[in-house]
């Protein structure tokens, strides 16, 4: 989906640079200079995701979306995980969504708020490519019993 955002973008330069370069040359070049750095940005930002994975093991995990954001949870705090929640759910103070632009197909609940920025989080939903795996490696560092819930209520 941020792919076709930075294609939408590189439309949109091409268009904005035609029309301004018509009646205001100079004002082109600054739109010119502004967008392309945004359409790198965005770029990096994409590319951030494949260096900068979810990481799960014995002592903690670490949730993020690339470079943009990222959150460490001990991995005794992860209370359970659900493949779901709903739209009130995840406009809440207290849940973290890290999903972007699609909706969450993992959510983790907590046995105790974490503090993140100015606010406390007990809850983290996010995007996964393999959710059955991240469950399968929760599940392994669990010690054999399953913390996977399928309901999409709260915890």
């Amino acid at each position: 989906m941020i792919w076709v955002l930075i294609g939408l973008s590189t439309v949109e330069l091409v268009v904005v640079h035609l029309l301004l370069a018509h009646w205001w040359p100079r004002l082109a070049i600054f739109v010119a200079l502004v967008t392309v750095a945004g359409i790198g940005w965005l770029m990096m930002f994409v590319r951030s995701f494949r260096r900068l994975p979810v990481l799960l093991d014995a002592d903690r995990m670490l949730m993020r979306i690339g470079r943009l954001r990222s959150v460490s949870v001990p991995t005794e705090s992860i209370l359970g995980l659900r493949s779901s929640c709903d739209a009130a759910t995840l406009k809440q103070r207290h849940v973290l969504n890290l999903a972007l632009i699609a909706y969450p197909n993992v959510v983790v609940d907590l046995a105790a708020p974490v503090p993140v920025g100015r606010r406390k989080i007990s809850t983290i939903a996010h995007r996964l490519d393999d959710p059955t795996g991240f469950a399968q490696a929760l599940n392994r560092l669990g010690g054999g019993h399953d913390r996977i819930r399928r309901s999409a209520g709260p915890a």
